[in-house]
């Protein structure tokens, strides 16, 4: 059984679920495209969007186009909107507190600079974690090995001392590829029973 001394944690849909269709229907309510329109022209946006490389007034601006207004929202409007599909992960925040007594807990996660400064208030807990690797401040982004690399030099921890929890498979096989033991995250009970299993009761 590993010897756990970390664990990292994705925030999307494990800290923080974001219901991108919620989103897709406010921002069809505002431009006129259809939500599914919108999801697709979304898709080649996130990257730059998680990388920080499309940010602020041009971030809004692109937003507004792929919703399909050729009028840019005001910021304080487009903030609420850009922000209205988070809700908190609630079971998984006594998970987090006891967690946080028994080892280094760091986020790692792929984010804009609107919607960390939106959630990172909304999760007390982010305080006590060791580190916050974000994807925006660092212009990485995963399945970058570098972004994982940097979680692990913060936390001061090897791969094979390290378990990832993550919604997206292709991000988990990512960690998996440099020896931490990566799992897929589905709720709050499931995670409990994984970190179980790999030697970490809470």
């Amino acid at each position: 059984m590993p010897s756990i001394a970390a664990v990292f944690l994705d925030l999307g849909n494990v800290l923080a679920f974001h219901d991108d269709p919620v989103l897709f229907r406010r921002m069809a309510a505002w431009g006129g495209a259809p939500p599914e329109q919108i999801r697709e022209r979304m898709l080649e946006l996130w990257d730059p969007i998680n990388r920080g490389a499309l940010a602020g007034d041009e971030l809004r601006r692109a937003v507004c186009q792929a919703a399909g207004s050729r009028t840019v929202m005001a910021a304080e409007p487009f903030y609420e909107m850009w922000n209205s599909h988070f809700r908190v992960n609630r079971p998984m925040l006594p998970l987090l507190d006891v967690l946080l007594g028994k080892s280094k807990v760091v986020l790692l996660t792929n984010t804009n600079e609107m919607h960390w400064r939106f959630v990172r208030p909304l999760v007390p807990q982010f305080e006590r974690f060791h580190a916050l690797v974000v994807s925006c401040e660092l212009r990485l982004a995963k399945p970058d090995p570098e972004i994982f690399q940097i979680a692990l030099e913060r936390a001061a921890v090897l791969p094979q001392e390290t378990a990832y929890f993550d919604d997206v498979p292709r991000f988990v096989e990512a960690a998996c590829a440099l020896g931490i033991h990566g799992r897929v995250f589905k709720d709050a009970p499931t995670f409990r029973t994984q970190l179980a299993d790999l030697g970490v009761a809470i």
